[in-house]
Order: structure tokens, then sequence, then C-alpha cells
């Protein structure tokens, strides 16, 4: 076998290695599987308590980041003791059919709570995150939609990256000697992008 056809072999398993994990995902079976998420996540204003920031808004969201964000919560990677106890004893497969529900969900409600902070200056600041955040919703993409979220989610969101509360070296670095005001600038840039919705 020459080379050129090696390339294409590969490239086609590749492929079909993708699309046999599109169809293992179970739409259906996942949206059951959330009935126990929608208290907090169906609802547009909903607040957490302590600290108090919005609930964020995973409707839409991108399937392979649903499942790094469950699996990070599944196995305490992710500080957020209400999320670790919802996802511990989640399978693999039903993160899986969950995170390929919620890409499907496009049709919830858009209104996404503002922080006050400059979203023309958030522009400038976010060039850089656009590289990656720039809302590809293609089957292979991995990188989460930031674009309509709540701005005090993203806040919240980023000072845990610059802490190291979420482990990430790239979003460290990327994020290292921002300010707080300049978080806020970014948050609310994104927020003032039509994407993610609330779910049903």
């Amino acid at each position: 076998m020459n080379n050129k056809a090696m390339v294409m072999a590969i490239g086609l398993t590749a492929l079909s290695n993708i699309q046999l994990t599109a169809q293992a995902a179970d739409v259906d079976a996942g949206r059951d599987a959330f009935e126990t998420c929608r208290g907090c996540h169906s609802s547009p204003g909903y607040s957490n308590v302590y600290p108090t920031y919005y609930v964020p808004k995973i409707g839409g969201q991108v399937a392979r980041y649903t499942v790094a964000a469950l699996t990070a919560y599944k196995e305490s990677n992710r500080p957020r003791g209400t999320m670790m106890a919802n996802s511990y004893d989640l399978s693999e497969k039903k993160i899986e059919n969950i995170a390929a529900y919620l890409a499907t969900v496009t049709d919830g409600s858009t209104r996404a709570n503002a922080n006050g902070g400059d979203a023309a200056n958030g522009e400038k600041l976010a060039a850089t995150c656009l590289a990656c955040h720039n809302d590809d919703t293609n089957a292979g993409a991995t990188n989460p939609r930031l674009a309509g979220q709540h701005a005090n989610y993203m806040e919240r969101a980023m000072q845990q990256y610059q802490s190291g509360a979420r482990n990430n070296a790239l979003m460290q670095s990327t994020l290292e000697g921002l300010s707080a005001d300049e978080l806020k600038d970014i948050a609310a840039y994104f927020t003032s992008l039509k994407g993610l919705t609330a779910t049903n």
C-alpha cells in the first residue's frame, strides 16, 4: 500500500470512528437522563446561593465539551459540590447521551444576565480567546461555546482558571495577569453574543 492510500485509509477509519461515536449517543436517552438536571438548568435566571452566580446555560453546548465537563465533575476534578454529587454515578454512556441531547437544544430562552462590564473593551481583550472559543458547533468541535453565557458565571470560571481551581494550563496562562475588571469586560462581550440557550 502506497503512502497516499495509507493516509486515505487512516482518514476513513478516523471518520468512521467519529460517525460511530455520534451514532452511539442516544439523544432520547439523554433527554430522559437530563430530567434531574432541569430544576437548575432550565430556569433562565436561576442563581446559585453562595457564591452567587447564575447557573450556566447549556442548551446548544458542544457535546464533546459537555462530556469533558461532566467527567471532570464525576472525577472531582472540578470544584462544585452539587455537580459532583449529581454526576458521581453517571456512566460514560449516560454522560455521552446527555451531551448529545444538550447539543440539540437550541430553542430555549436566550436571555443572558449581564454584569455591567464594557463589552467593547471585552471584545478587544477576547481577541486571543476567539481562536478557540469561536462558536464552532461542528461534530468534531471540542472547545466550549461561550456566546450568550451568563456574565457572572463566566467571570467565576475565569477566576477559577486563574487560581488553578480549574486545572487547565492553557486557560491559566491565557488569563494570567488579567484584572477583575478585565475579566468582567471579557464576560460582558461573550454575554452580548447570541449562542447558548436555557434548556426547556
